[in-house]
């Protein structure tokens, strides 16, 4: 049985290397978002400790 998959055979190494490219996009994906995540901390940390800064010198 033929059946092309993506352009690729369906043939196990043709899947594998499918899984490895879906794989790699997660990993990707995923570098970015974290990325972002930890931008995101760094700024809750500073507002956080600018607040609390505030509130013990007040």
């Amino acid at each position: 049985m033929n059946v092309v998959l993506l352009g690729l055979p369906a043939t196990p190494l043709g899947q594998l290397l499918v899984g490895l490219v879906a794989l790699a996009l997660v990993v990707l994906v995923g570098r970015i978002v974290l990325s972002v995540a930890w931008k995101l901390v760094w700024v809750a940390i500073t507002v956080v400790g600018a607040v609390y800064a505030a509130g013990v010198l007040m």
